[in-house]
């Protein structure tokens, strides 16, 4: 009898060691594996030329819940008012400065009040690429628009989001409560999630994933250990010395935050109209592709592809931008 107690405690004892063995390789992972930013890819720094700056609006600030003065720029209409409002959520990297500001102008050029956000971990907004918890990203856009809705209560809202920002832009579209804050919206050459069709391999040279550290974040929290999340786990592909003005690298829990949950999840919760735009060229998404992967599930997903216009060209390429302002100030909330 007591041997086999004994043969019991030694085969607990075995497999106690082997989970820690375990986990401390995982641990092993996070730290061995360093992550490493791509070469600068022309195509995204060269967007900036041409650009008119003088247009852009100063920053203001909005407090979120937790105390947090984030940044926002705020675009007024000109000409004949269309009595519609958007809210823009930029890519990754960007900011509400950045070149997608050739876009939120032709928004307001065509009688559309525009607000651009600094999302959290980016711009103005918070600590740079990072954020609190995986959540709180869409808690800031409630407050935001709460902080919208002092001046203008009553003017129908469209959420607008170019590439990892149009993926946050479906998270949002798919989420109970949240989604009724907006009509409709607009995805601009959207990231659609790692595992979607519509993705070129490593965003055409953008971003590089640590993934042996992803994996072992992800296996912790399997495990039930939350923790380590605001390790660095994704790098893009910006200019040296650019820091001032974009983020190089963000941390595992707002790489989760700030995308979708899974375009197979989020595409069927959308309950109210959404147009999706896409360039001809691009070189980081499948564009031809979106039609395809988004009616399957979704039949009523309006698809429009811009020829001859590549990904950063979605927000800065005069025929992409006005056929997108367009677009936004002349359909209605019932349509895609």
């Amino acid at each position: 009898m007591a041997m086999r107690l004994l043969r019991g405690v030694l085969g607990l004892l075995k497999w106690g060691l082997c989970a820690v063995g375990a986990v401390a390789l995982v641990f092993t992972a996070l730290v061995a594996t360093p992550l490493q930013r791509p070469p600068e890819l022309r195509s995204v720094s060269d967007s900036a030329k041409g650009i008119d700056w003088s247009t852009l609006p100063p920053l203001e600030h909005f407090q979120a819940r937790d105390g947090s003065w984030l940044g926002f720029r705020h675009y007024q209409p000109k000409g004949a008012e269309t009595g519609r409002g958007a809210i823009f959520i930029h890519g990754s990297s960007g900011s509400s400065g950045t070149v997608n500001h050739a876009l939120t102008a032709a928004l307001a050029a065509h009688g559309v009040e525009t607000w651009a956000l600094d999302t959290r971990g980016h711009g103005a907004s918070g600590t740079r690429g990072d954020i609190g918890y995986v959540g709180q990203l869409e808690d800031d856009l409630v407050d935001f628009v709460a902080h919208v809705r002092k001046s203008a209560p009553e003017l129908p809202l469209t959420l607008i989001g170019h590439s990892a920002g149009a993926g946050f832009s479906l998270r949002i579209a798919a989420t109970p409560i949240i989604q009724d804050l907006f009509v409709r919206t607009v995805l601009v050459a959207p990231y659609l999630g790692y595992d979607a069709p519509t993705n070129v391999a490593h965003s055409g040279g953008w971003a590089n994933a640590d993934i042996p550290r992803f994996l072992g974040l992800t296996a912790l929290r399997k495990l039930g250990i939350d923790c380590c999340a605001q390790l660095p786990v994704l790098a893009f592909a910006v200019p040296a010395n650019s820091e001032r003005i974009l983020t190089a690298v963000y941390s595992d829990r707002l790489m989760r935050n700030f995308a979708t949950h899974g375009y197979r999840l989020d595409l069927p919760a959308v309950t109210h109209p959404m147009t999706i735009f896409g360039g001809g060229e691009d070189e980081m998404m499948i564009s031809g592709k979106y039609a395809e992967v988004v009616q399957a599930i979704r039949p009523s997903i309006d698809v429009k592809i811009i020829d001859g216009v590549n990904h950063m060209g979605m927000v800065t390429n005069p025929k992409a931008v006005n056929a997108i302002a367009e677009d936004v100030a002349t359909r209605g909330a019932g349509q895609s």
